[in-house]
């Protein structure tokens, strides 16, 4: 049996409709997933799920805000009822402020806080009742080179996603008895909406990020995709708690 094979299993991705998301959720079904692709933008969730299928997979595509439980009951309960059951979250979906910590204001601190760290646990909290009626599951959050590096211009960014590593390790360690397995992808600089600003108009830190980085580029979306597979399958059934970077060597170097 291929360890890594995901067929007969059914995935959430949140923010699965572009840039990382949208690489993990293809990657997925092309291990035999079947994705509910979640997010705000009906359009695009319906284009990511379109292009699973005409590649032979098996998706859905359902408008959901992370930042309302009853759109996350309504993402799980959707899943279940599409594909017969829930085995594998990804917690992608988050948002960034790039501003200096004195300029930042209260508000865009909590929008920051609330999208990339609250909602995860918001929804992690809503899935294990589907993965008791799986047998067991897998939770993939995915943090950032700001989960372990500080930001001077996106302080909220760098807290949120420091969150996300202590809250991965924390549910890993409730949950590990239930056979719920809770693990993290750090992305190094990734070539998306989000990072375009860095890459078209702060030069002096694109070139530095460039510079530091051994693979001497950004990476791309689907390059996230094997390590999400990894987790999502049986082969990572004895790995919890941990939290691992993809990002050409910028985090060692």
């Amino acid at each position: 049996m291929n360890a890594f094979d995901l067929t007969g299993k059914a995935a959430i991705v949140t923010g699965g409709n572009d840039g990382i998301g949208r690489g993990i959720a293809i990657g997925l079904a092309s291990a035999g997933a079947s994705v509910c692709i979640a997010g705000r933008n009906e359009i695009k969730n319906d284009e990511v799920r379109r292009e699973i299928e005409e590649n032979g997979g098996a998706a859905i595509a359902v408008g959901c805000d992370v930042n309302v439980e009853a759109d996350i009951g309504a993402a799980i309960a959707a899943t279940e009822d599409a594909f017969g059951s829930l085995n594998v979250l990804v917690n992608n979906a988050g948002i960034a402020e790039l501003d200096a910590p004195e300029d930042m204001s209260d508000a865009a601190w909590d929008s920051v806080v609330e999208t990339n760290l609250s909602s995860v646990f918001k929804f992690c909290r809503a899935a294990p009742p589907s993965f008791t009626r799986s047998g067991s599951g897998k939770i993939i959050n995915i943090g950032s080179m700001y989960s372990i590096f500080g930001s001077p211009f996106a302080a909220s960014y760098a807290a949120s996603k420091g969150g996300v590593v202590q809250l991965t390790r924390s549910l890993a360690v409730a949950w590990a008895k239930d056979d719920i397995q809770v693990n993290a992808i750090l992305p190094g600089w990734i070539t998306t909406d989000m990072t375009a600003p860095i890459r078209n108009d702060m030069p002096d830190l694109y070139r530095s990020i460039i510079a530091r980085t051994p693979a001497e580029r950004f990476g791309e979306p689907e390059e996230l995709a094997g390590t999400a597979v990894y987790l999502a399958s049986k082969a990572s059934d004895f790995v919890t708690g941990q939290s691992i970077a993809v990002c050409g060597g910028y985090s060692v170097s």
